[in-house]
């Protein structure tokens, strides 16, 4: 396997591979692996003739009170995690290999951006999507693999891909999750014990309005106050917000859900300074 720092040679490695008619898929990540993101991994590896990972905790997508300075980083471990996994070669640029001096660019996307993690985090989205579509035309791939745990994020760069003719597919992998529920994050490291035991409220919550849902409950208001009530009975738990919506415009369901219609439950809550955001997709 090998690591690429330079947004060059990694731009050259990728375009001599697609020269020989090989199959590129990437795995975006901001490193501190888990199994969530070796599954993405995986699955690329069964579908590509080469994969690219990403490793870059990129400064665009985080607030001026956000945890950049502070989110966790650990190379050499992510390294081994993705030659298990048969990745070819790992791109880690450096911020000033990302953004060198004058860039002054960015991609926004409009409208479904403005609610939810959009609405609690100001300018997320427009780094999620300038630092999303650079390494798109970097690596140039066939296919990019992202997971659903972060649902908003993946209607985001969907909706990218299409307005603007991104050559490639997006790939959407299952949330892994600990065995008490707990959806898979890098940021679960920075739970004290009692707030770990806390956060498992976010699959009781969801967990309650699928059930309720698949027993006839059609009314969003009705869901969303069943998991606020479910969120409620923990006291470490703040929520940002909870939201029964659809999952492609990401507009919120007030009374009855239309027939046919996907639903996403979704939801950011705090425990103490950490922030977990969790969904299913009904």
């Amino acid at each position: 396997m090998e690591l690429i720092t330079s947004v060059a040679e990694m731009a050259l490695a990728t375009s001599n591979w697609q020269a020989v008619g090989l199959k590129v898929g990437l795995v975006p990540t901001m490193g501190y692996l888990h199994e969530g993101h070796i599954s993405l991994a995986k699955r690329a590896r069964a579908e590509n003739d080469k994969v690219v990972a990403s490793i870059f905790v990129n400064p665009l997508q985080f607030g001026p009170k956000e945890d950049f300075s502070r989110y966790p980083r650990d190379l050499e471990r992510d390294l081994n995690l993705l030659e298990g996994a048969g990745v070819d070669a790992v791109f880690h640029p450096t911020p000033q290999e990302m953004y060198p001096e004058g860039f002054n660019a960015s991609i926004e996307v409009l409208g479904i951006t403005d609610v939810l993690e959009g609405a609690h985090r100001p300018g997320h989205f427009k780094g999620v999507t300038t630092v999303v579509a650079k390494l798109f035309n970097i690596v140039s791939p066939c296919k990019a693999y992202f997971g659903q745990k972060d649902a908003q994020q993946v209607a985001v760069i969907k909706k990218m891909v299409r307005d603007l003719n991104f050559p490639l597919e997006i790939v959407i992998c299952p949330t892994l999750r600990e065995a008490d529920g707990l959806a898979m994050s890098s940021r679960n490291i920075y739970l004290s014990v009692d707030e770990r035991k806390a956060a498992t409220v976010l699959y009781r919550a969801l967990t309650a309005a699928q059930t309720a849902f698949e027993n006839g409950n059609r009314q969003g208001d009705a869901l969303r106050k069943l998991m606020n009530e479910v969120i409620s009975s923990e006291t470490l738990a703040k929520p940002d917000y909870v939201s029964v919506a659809n999952p492609e415009d990401l507009r919120e369901y007030a009374g009855l859900i239309p027939t046919g219609k996907g639903v996403l439950l979704s939801m950011a809550v705090r425990f103490g300074s950490t922030r977990l955001i969790d969904n299913f997709q009904l």
